[in-house]
């Protein structure tokens, strides 16, 4: 089942009623003539919190957590600053955590060369759709290996951001840089959220990652398996920009679109699903690989978008 993304931006009181999610505005001041809006719970994915005038019931939160819904809280920036998920979210998950924890040197090294090879092959692939050479990152894809020790993944990063947006954009990725910098951490925010939530389900730690190693970073495993998603969000935005040079600001209009992201349809192998589902499955091949039952992580190739 496809679960929805919903995005609030405005003042107003959320509470659980039948479970519902209940958004109410009778006591907001300036939002009181709008009706409820009733929800419910089972449908929730994501749930993104902008406005800082927004206030919700612990029963509530506890249900959304019951429930593996990401809920997301944004700061001044409106950009998202925090990230709630649950603490269980699979019967097997003692099982699961001791088997991610004892994963050894030459198995993350493997699941990390393949992680690297399917992000160049779908960058390469996204630099084709517009009729860019992706010749160099088809041979740096082929050319990973195990643990990427010739640090192909950074030299197609290079290439890939140089070439991605028009030259007269002069783009350099960087998180605090120039737009459309911004659309782009949008994007991966909800990215992120949407493959911790399908980590959380497949009963394993975002915090563990196969590469990605930071005290400070809750979630590692998460920021490992979405780099070969990534491509996905780049192509929106660079389909938006290729519509206006005007992205300063991350307006409702642009939020919108980056908001799809959990419902782009991708290809895995020879079948067609929306990516939020494609993640569920890319988490449980991950658990198979940690488990001792798979040695290959399933991730989708970037045909179209």
């Amino acid at each position: 089942m496809i679960k929805r993304t919903i995005f609030i931006e405005t003042p107003c009181h959320l509470k659980f009623r039948d479970k519902q999610l209940v958004l109410c505005y009778e006591q907001v001041k300036g939002y009181e003539s709008l009706p409820e809006r009733i929800i419910p719970i089972e449908d929730l994915g994501i749930l993104i919190l902008e406005h800082q005038q927004i206030t919700i019931t612990h029963y509530l939160l506890d249900q959304l957590v019951a429930n593996n819904t990401a809920v997301i809280t944004c700061g001044n920036t409106k950009l998202p600053t925090g990230m709630l998920l649950p603490l269980e979210g699979n019967t097997l998950q003692q099982e699961r955590f001791e088997a991610q924890i004892n994963a050894t040197e030459p198995l993350k090294k493997q699941l990390w060369q393949q992680t690297v090879k399917f992000k160049i092959s779908n960058q390469a692939a996204l630099l084709n759709q517009w009729n860019i050479g992706n010749n160099y990152l088809l041979k740096l894809a082929a050319s990973v290996k195990s643990g990427d020790p010739d640090n192909n993944e950074a030299k197609a990063a290079v290439y890939y951001w140089s070439n991605l947006f028009p030259k007269e954009w002069n783009f350099f990725r960087k998180r605090e840089g120039e737009p459309p910098n911004n659309l782009l951490n949008y994007g991966y925010a909800i990215l992120r959220a949407t493959i911790a939530r399908s980590l959380v389900g497949a009963g394993l730690l975002p915090t563990f990652g196969i590469f990605h190693r930071n005290r400070y970073n809750a979630y590692c495993l998460a920021d490992d398996i979405m780099e070969p998603y990534r491509p996905y969000v780049d192509c929106i935005v660079r389909n938006i920009i290729d519509k206006t040079s005007n992205v300063s600001t991350l307006t409702q209009e642009f939020k919108v679109q980056l908001l799809q992201i959990p419902t782009v349809d991708v290809m895995m192998g020879a079948e067609k699903s929306p990516l939020m589902i494609a993640t569920q499955r890319t988490a449980a091949s991950l658990a198979k690989c940690y488990l001792g039952e798979s040695k290959k992580i399933l991730y989708p190739n970037l045909i179209a978008c």
